[in-house]
């Protein structure tokens, strides 16, 4: 099932539902993948790999997608399945679906778990059955295979140091968390959190999490610029939250007194930042991490490559670099112009 490009149009007329969701070189690692098997075995085998996002209807996870997909039809022979649950909350779902396929048997699982404890036992199950898996976005807890993700701590202490920048060191922040409990969720709060602390003329004054709906995210905005009328800045770690919280300061005519710091990069958050609305977006490279975990997936079925964990990099967009080559790539990627500057991965498909 191909994800569902879904926007919020106006403040109040925003979707009824949104799901969500956040490098180094191929080498020796001890988080093992387990062994190549089923269809796998040889060089040029047709692979078939499951790719599995937190949830689809996402622009978000169609990066991811694109990125998998990419990296397919540069290796040759290799079919992607791509599928997903309606909402990242559908926790039992995502591992029903999952379990599916590994009862299938396919050649290899990659996957971005909706929730870190729930999902140990989906790798397990796996490892067991002999197929390799890998993480995207967001891992386990523990985290026994490799995982390709933003590092979301360090991206949200960005976020900090930017709301200290914007608010010349001075006021009160609030934090809109999306889905507690998943791996991404609990390190930005953590990272942002801990970034606070080196800014003491910046006190949380509020945080609350939005299940990663967008009019959740509307009301819980509301909620919060209404308790708090002094509020100076906010971060909204999502994109549901973001655009809940971008129309909520809107329509309380907050535009320009409140600075809103945003994750992620979906149309509507890209133009709320032409418009001023945001201040700044934290960025992800979700293409490169459907196009690396696949590759990885590949190369090792194909020939042993043993996978490292990969941080798949994090970028600060603002309206003055939205228009630079490098932040287009990211922004908008694509197979033709994909964000892969520096990606070790290319040199295995005759892009690097």
């Amino acid at each position: 099932m191909r994800s569902r490009r879904l926007y919020a149009a106006a403040a109040l007329a925003l979707p009824l539902a949104l799901a969500a969701c956040g490098g180094s070189s191929p080498s020796s690692s001890p988080a093992a993948t387990g062994a190549p098997g089923g269809s796998a075995t040889g060089t040029g085998g047709g692979l078939n790999i499951a790719v599995i996002p937190k949830a689809v209807g996402f622009d978000y996870w169609t990066h991811v997608e694109d990125g998998a997909k990419c990296a397919a039809q540069k290796l040759g022979n290799v079919n992607i399945e791509w599928n997903g649950v309606a909402a990242e909350t559908d926790v039992t779902g995502q591992v029903n679906l999952l379990d599916g396929y590994i009862t299938r048997g396919v050649d290899s699982l990659i996957y971005a778990a909706t929730d870190a404890k729930a999902l140990v036992q989906v790798t397990s199950s796996a490892q067991q059955a002999k197929i390799p898996v890998y993480n995207i976005d967001s891992g386990t807890t523990p985290q026994s295979v490799p995982l390709f993700a933003t590092d979301n701590v360090k991206g949200a202490g960005q976020v900090a140091d930017l709301m200290n920048t914007l608010l010349h060191g001075k006021g009160s922040v609030a934090l809109l968390e999306f889905q507690p409990g998943s791996m991404t969720n609990d390190q930005r709060k953590s990272g942002f959190i801990e970034g606070l602390k080196k800014y003491p003329g910046l006190k949380l004054v509020s945080d609350q999490a939005d299940q990663s709906d967008a009019n959740q995210a509307l009301n819980v905005a509301n909620n919060i610029l209404t308790a708090h009328p002094d509020l100076s800045g906010l971060f909204a770690s999502n994109e549901p939250g973001v655009i809940g919280a971008s129309h909520a300061i809107t329509s309380q005519n907050l535009k320009g007194k409140v600075v809103l710091v945003g994750w992620d990069a979906a149309p509507d958050e890209v133009k709320a930042l032409q418009s001023g609305e945001i201040s700044a977006l934290i960025v992800q490279n979700p293409f490169r991490m459907g196009f690396d975990s696949v590759i990885a997936a590949v190369e090792h079925l194909r020939k042993g490559v043993q996978v490292s964990p990969e941080d798949t990099g994090v970028y600060v967009v603002t309206k003055d670099n939205m228009n630079n080559t490098d932040m287009k790539a990211i922004l908008n990627p694509s197979c033709s112009n994909a964000p892969l500057k520096g990606d070790p991965w290319t040199k295995d498909v005759g892009m690097g």
